[in-house]
């Protein structure tokens, strides 16, 4: 895994977030057990809920337990000069199937989280040591707070080869993780919870302040991980349960605790990169001919129509909304695994997980939304994508989610249907070519489009909400095997155009509704 790179890929949002102080320890009544309470007297879910609920009674605290110096002043090369000892990792030797190490504090992961260890009914919290790290060429002060506490940890496992313990898992810096599946890189981030993302205010970052790990048995394929978070609006708690594998998942649920109303509050965020790609239409002075973690976010509504949003890195903010009542997935995916479309030896874009959440239970009304930053750096991650509520948050509002995050290389692989393969813009014409008019070119694959005869009267349909289209035209292409749709767009002067096409056949929907909003440069 590139960990160069994983230390230093932030997203745009989290420098703010790194700011932040952790919220105090003060509690007032406790709430009543929620139906998961457990036997009485072990620490369960129910534990973390109480202490949510207690924490959201009182205003909020900032606590800034004291760093030093030495560590709080340290730049990006100072701190991955700090690297914890293998040896100490929790559980090496003890024949258990997974092990944890833990991230020191600085740089900009400043913030101090506490972590506790479940062994049965016994909860004893991780002590901080020296000892337990390696500081390279860093000064280290004499005198250390035996309450450093940490930044965050990291989970292994050996996912890959049998004798080898390899990263599955990370959870660092306000609400963020990170998890991996065989054989693939770090790419995506996923996030606790999202406030006020993409307004005009301030975003708030609600940290994960208190961690803890349940051990696990000898032959266990799951580790179960518990997590209290906190910020000035909302207290949480939230349940991972984290099952590496080709696929790995985590099944997820939180209960949220209001302090104050929230314009926006953002479910299950996920959290990438787009740079450029075959879709881009602006000149990109890259030797690379596409830099994403992911290329198109993806809906399945609650009536069961997949819709494809190819990402972009647009010149200005975009926001973009899709109405979706009991969502059943959303995601970022990666689905371009072609090394020939990336050309990076070190990066390995082709090589980064897509993500998806699914919904357990019913969510209600509301939207996915799909943030674009405009970005200038491969360094940040600049496409933000969550569900929020149709109804806005009130002080005073309990919330509880449950969903599956699923990492894989391919988590469409059971589909049948067309899928969108690549997306291509240009100037419109054959002979001569117009620029004020768009060429769309829109490639779909899938079993069900590579069964079909050459001579399959497929045709198409599309739509926009400006400006005129030329007829849709859907050609065989044997070099995917699937089907090409092609159209011509005349744009209406300073009008964005929201698009959307399907291909068909009869009464036969063979492909997913492609949408993708067009703004004039």
């Amino acid at each position: 895994m590139n960990r160069s790179r994983d230390i230093k890929r932030i997203s745009v949002g989290l420098l703010v977030a790194f700011t932040m102080a952790l919220a105090g320890e003060t509690f007032s009544q406790p709430a009543a057990a929620p139906e998961d309470a457990g036997v009485p007297g072990a620490f369960t879910f129910a534990s973390v809920v109480r202490r949510a609920a207690e924490l959201a009674q009182e205003p909020y605290q900032r606590d800034a337990p004291e760093l030093p110096d030495a560590f709080a002043s340290l730049d990006y090369d100072g701190f991955r000069d700090i690297r914890f000892r293998p040896d100490h990792s929790l559980w090496r030797g003890d024949g258990l199937p997974f092990q944890v190490q833990f991230f020191h504090r600085g740089f900009m992961f400043q913030d101090r989280v506490t972590i506790n260890l479940i062994d049965g009914d016994e909860v004893t919290p991780v002590e901080f040591s020296t000892e337990l790290f390696d500081y390279g060429k860093n000064s280290v002060p004499e005198q250390i707070p035996h309450d450093l506490g940490f930044a965050g940890l990291r989970l292994l496992y050996p996912i890959n080869r049998d004798d080898l313990f390899d990263e599955v898992a990370v959870f660092l810096g306000a609400s963020y993780f990170r998890a991996v599946a065989q054989n693939l890189n770090y790419g995506i981030t996923t996030r606790g919870l999202a406030i006020d993302t993409g307004l005009s205010t301030r975003e708030e970052f609600p940290l994960f302040r208190e961690f803890w790990i349940e051990k696990p048995a000898e032959d266990a394929v799951e580790i179960t991980v518990y997590a209290l978070m906190d910020s000035p609006s909302v207290a949480g708690a939230f349940r991972f349960v984290i099952k590496p594998g080709l696929e790995t998942t985590m099944d997820v649920k939180n209960h949220l605790y209001f302090r104050d109303p929230v314009e926006k509050v953002g479910i299950a965020p996920l959290t990438s990169m787009f740079m450029h790609g075959e879709l881009t239409e602006r000149f990109m002075d890259d030797f690379r001919p596409e830099v994403h973690d992911s290329d198109g976010l993806i809906i399945e509504t609650g009536t069961g129509e997949r819709i494809w949003r190819p990402l972009t890195n647009p010149l200005g903010l975009r926001i973009s909304t899709f109405q979706v009542e009991n969502p059943r997935m959303f995601g970022l995916l990666q689905r371009d695994r072609d090394f020939a479309h990336y050309q990076d030896l070190e990066a390995h874009y082709h090589n980064r997980p897509s993500a998806q959440v699914e919904p357990m239970g019913e969510w209600g009304k509301g939207v996915v939304e799909l943030v674009e930053i405009p970005s200038t750096s491969e360094r940040y991650d600049n496409i933000v994508a969550f569900w929020t509520p149709e109804r806005r948050v009130e002080a005073g509002d309990e919330m509880e989610f449950a969903y599956r995050l699923s990492y894989a290389a391919d988590p469409e692989a059971r589909l049948t249907g067309g899928r969108t393969l690549a997306t291509r813009i240009g100037a419109a014409g054959t002979d001569q070519l117009d620029s004020d008019r768009r060429k769309f070119v829109v490639d779909f694959v899938g079993e069900t489009l590579s069964e079909l005869p050459p001579d399959t009267p497929v045709m198409a349909t599309v739509t926009t909400s400006s400006g005129e289209l030329s007829p849709p035209i859907a050609q065989h292409n044997p070099e995917t095997g699937g089907w090409r749709l092609f159209f011509e767009l005349t744009p209406e002067r300073g009008r964005t155009a929201e698009l959307r096409g399907f291909l068909y056949d009869g009464s036969d929907v063979l492909s997913e509704t492609w949408s993708f909003e067009w703004i004039p440069q």
